[in-house]
C-alpha cells in the first residue's frame, strides 16, 4: 500500500483496511482544522488505486473492513468509485464494510441516481462533518456550507440508502456561541436524522487560524463544565429516533452513549451526575 503524507481516518475505522485513493481534503479550508496541511488535494490516478487494492489482497488473507480516504474520496468521478467497489466486491468477498468520508459539496454535486449506484455497488456508510448548526459559527471557521447545505447533503446520503454517520465539536462555538451552537446542532441533527452522532471536543491545534485567533483572545474555549453543559442542552433538544449518540472520544471530558430518543434522560442523568461530583477527566488528545 502506497500513503501519501498524513492519513487519517473515523475512530471507528481503527481496524480497517485504510485505502488512499484521494489525497487531502478537497474542501481543507477550516480554521480549526490541522489535518492534510501537509498536502494539496489531488485524485490519484485509478489504475494505482487498484494496484494498491491488489497488494493489499497478496499480502491480507483477511480483510473485512476498507476505508477509502482521504477527506473528501466521494469526490471522485463516479465511475471510479465504481471500479474501486467492484474490485472489493469481486477480490474482497469477506468484506463486510466499506465505508468514506463525504464532504457536503461531493455529496451536493452527486446526482441522486450517482448516489443510488455507488450505494448498490457497495459504499455502506459515509462520515459527514456537521461541527455545528449556527451558520454564524460555519462561517467563523469557514466550513464552506450553511447548516441547511449540510442538512440537505446529510438528507440525500439517507434517500440513498447509507448509512450516515455525521460528526459535531462541541466547544466550537467558544464561550460566548455555547447555547446557539448546542440548540442549532440539535436542530440540524433532528432534521438530518443520521444514524450515528460522533461528538468529538475541539483541541487548539498548532499551526491553525482558530489558535492565532486564541492567542489575541478573540476566541475563548468554554470549560469542561461549560462544554459538558452545552453537550446536555445539545442532547435534551435532539429528536432522532433510533439514532445512536457517542461522546466518547479521548478528546471529550465524560463519556456518553446512548440511542434516541429513548435514552436522552439517561445520557442527561450521567452528565448531571458528573457535574455534581465533579468526576471529569482531563483530555491528553492533541490531534483533530
Amino acid at each position: 500500500m502506497r500513503y501519501e503524507g498524513s492519513v487519517y481516518r473515523p475512530p471507528s475505522e481503527a481496524y480497517s483496511l485504510i485505502l488512499q485513493a484521494t489525497v487531502g481534503c478537497s474542501h481543507n479550508g477550516c480554521i480549526f482544522c490541522g489535518m492534510y496541511k501537509d498536502k494539496r488535494f489531488h485524485l490519484r490516478p485509478i489504475d494505482e488505486v487498484l494496484e494498491d487494492l491488489a497488494d493489499a489482497r497478496s499480502t491480507y488473507t483477511y480483510v473485512d473492513r476498507i476505508f477509502i480516504a482521504d477527506g473528501d474520496a466521494l469526490i471522485m468521478k463516479t465511475e471510479h468509485m465504481l471500479a474501486i467497489l467492484d474490485f472489493i466486491k469481486e477480490h474482497f468477498p469477506e468484506c463486510q464494510r466499506v465505508t468514506s468520508y463525504a464532504t457536503p459539496r461531493s455529496l451536493l454535486l452527486k446526482t441522486p441516481e450517482e448516489l443510488a449506484l455507488i450505494r448498490e455497488h457497495g459504499l455502506f456508510m459515509l462520515y459527514l462533518g456537521l461541527e455545528s448548526g449556527s451558520d454564524e459559527i460555519l462561517t467563523r471557521m469557514n466550513k464552506g456550507a450553511t447548516s441547511a447545505e449540510i442538512v440537505l447533503a446529510g438528507q440525500k446520503a439517507k434517500t440513498a440508502g447509507f448509512t450516515l454517520s455525521v460528526t459535531i465539536l462541541s466547544g466550537l462555538g467558544g464561550k460566548e456561541m455555547w447555547e446557539e451552537h448546542a440548540l442549532q446542532t440539535a436542530k440540524a441533527i433532528s432534521d438530518m436524522k443520521p444514524d450515528y452522532v460522533g461528538e468529538m471536543t475541539l483541541n487548539i491545534m498548532p499551526g491553525t487560524k482558530l489558535k492565532e485567533e486564541v492567542d489575541k483572545g478573540l476566541f475563548i474555549l468554554p470549560s469542561p463544565t461549560e462544554i459538558l453543559t452545552e453537550t446536555r442542552l445539545l442532547i435534551e433538544h435532539i429528536d432522532n429516533e433510533g439514532c445512536v449518540f457517542r461522546s466518547n472520544h479521548v478528546s471529550n471530558y465524560l463519556n456518553i452513549r446512548g440511542t434516541f430518543n429513548a435514552g436522552r434522560q439517561s445520557m442527561m442523568a450521567q452528565i448531571d451526575a458528573a457535574l455534581a461530583s465533579g468526576q471529569i477527566r482531563e483530555k491528553h488528545y492533541t490531534q483533530m
